[in-house]
């Protein structure tokens, strides 16, 4: 078998067979297929696509490529959360503790933020003390005494996908939809766990600009999910504004306590129920209405934050700072943003709002820079409000006075205002099962 002859299959637009494309993954992390062919594929890839059966065979290759995680000890009661990102997205710290109390394993491996979107890791570091490095039999022990852990992505997992997304990322190949679906599935696949819930975002936020593209993605992962023997589902979710009034780490974090606290409502509370909800529809085979009742009784009752603080205690973390959130770190500068007209915000670039938290600190241009915990915004008015010329929109925090002038004029420029109230924002597209 040669790569030449399969790079020349593909670019002419015939289906490759799962030894040919076993043989360029085993190649390919061996060292033995070079840069240069794999891009070439890539390419050809991004061209004529691939069908259903030959992403299958890519995302199983990629996804056992490395080190894969055992959770068969756990049956059916591993569940997995994915959100493609996005801006102000702290789902995570909401739902895996909702989940974990109603009596889900949620065994869950995170990244860092990067660019204009934050990372649930960095969200966890900001709390004092607390572990995103674990041995695997700790990981595993602390998931079956308290049913969640939250780690860093570690050891060798996908070593595939880590060279394929690489070189993707400089050869123009990202966005083809093949390429994403198996990168994010072998991801999860090799996790382990038994029922994986999508969060698709779609809007100026996100990586997937329109519905289209989104509900195509969603479809595919949702198809190769449950081709490779896992319960599978995605909703498609709103990132054409950010999610929540907080962006940046421990503002997340706090606002994240909140609303287990059940002291905040609105988008990200709503997005939040209907992630857990899918998890829990997964989990216990029961209707919808079923679960979102057992997931907002677990918000009230105080169930899913005393879960957030075991969680925290269990990872080394200083949980007095979940019970008594005005103890995080508050920057030096917390400077206003005004309107300068009257108007209704029509629409909110998400990406860029993002971006304005990064020039703040909050965020990594590069995968090693250092980040501002205490950094981020906190915003007053979003899509759908009115607003008054001179009164606040959102206040930005930051220990650099020198970001500040920059990253207020990034934020107005994100905004849009009309003199007509806009319609109603649909927090939830669709749901893919």
């Amino acid at each position: 078998m040669r790569m030449y002859d399969i790079i020349l299959k593909k670019r002419n637009g015939n289906a490759l067979s799962k030894e040919e494309i076993e043989f360029f993954i085993n190649g390919y992390v061996k060292g033995e297929i070079p840069d240069y062919q794999a891009a070439a594929l890539c390419m050809a890839v991004y061209f004529q696509g691939m069908n259903e059966e030959e992403t299958v065979a890519l995302t199983y290759a990629m996804a056992q490529s490395g080190d894969t995680v055992d959770l068969s000890l756990f049956q059916n009661l591993s569940v997995d959360k994915h959100s493609t990102g996005g801006v102000g997205d702290k789902t995570t710290l909401i739902v895996a503790p909702i989940v974990a109390s109603l009596g889900g394993k949620v065994a869950k491996m995170s990244g860092r933020g990067l660019g204009h979107t934050g990372g649930t890791v960095d969200k966890l570091e900001s709390i004092p003390h607390l572990k995103v490095t674990m041995e695997r039999e700790d990981f595993l022990r602390q998931v079956e005494e308290i049913g969640i852990a939250v780690i860093g992505q570690s050891g060798n997992l996908t070593p595939a996908d880590k060279k394929l997304y690489a070189l993707r990322d400089v050869t123009a190949t990202v966005d083809s939809i093949p390429l994403i679906t198996s990168s994010i599935m072998s991801k999860k696949l090799a996790a382990g766990s038994h029922s994986i819930v999508l969060d698709v975002k779609v809007g100026s936020g996100a990586f997937m600009k329109n519905y289209e593209d989104a509900y195509t993605l969603a479809q595919n992962m949702v198809a190769i999910g449950k081709s490779c023997g896992r319960k599978t589902s995605a909703l498609l979710t709103d990132m054409d504004c950010p999610l929540g009034r907080a962006i940046g780490n421990s503002l997340e974090v706090i606002e994240a306590v909140e609303i287990l606290k059940g002291k905040e409502k609105g988008d990200l509370y709503e997005v939040c129920v209907a992630l857990a909800t899918e998890m829990v529809v997964l989990l216990k085979d029961c209707t919808f209405d079923e679960a979102k009742k057992t997931v907002i009784d677990a918000i009230d009752s105080g169930k899913a934050y005393n879960k957030m603080r075991e969680w925290v205690s269990s990872q080394g973390g200083d949980a007095s700072y979940i019970e008594d959130t005005t103890l995080f770190e508050k920057p030096i500068f917390a400077v206003p943003v005004t309107a300068q007209e009257d108007g209704w915000i029509s629409h909110m670039n998400a990406e860029a709002i993002g971006i304005a938290s990064v020039i703040l600190g909050a965020g990594r241009a590069t995968k090693d820079a250092p980040i501002d915990y205490s950094a981020g915004i906190i915003m007053e008015k979003k899509t759908g409000d009115y607003v008054r010329s001179g009164e606040a929109l959102a206040t930005l925090y930051t220990n650099d006075e020198s970001s500040v002038a920059s990253a207020k004029e990034r934020y107005l420029s994100s905004l849009t205002f009309s003199s007509q109230k806009p319609e109603k924002r649909t927090l939830i597209y669709d749901v893919i099962r």
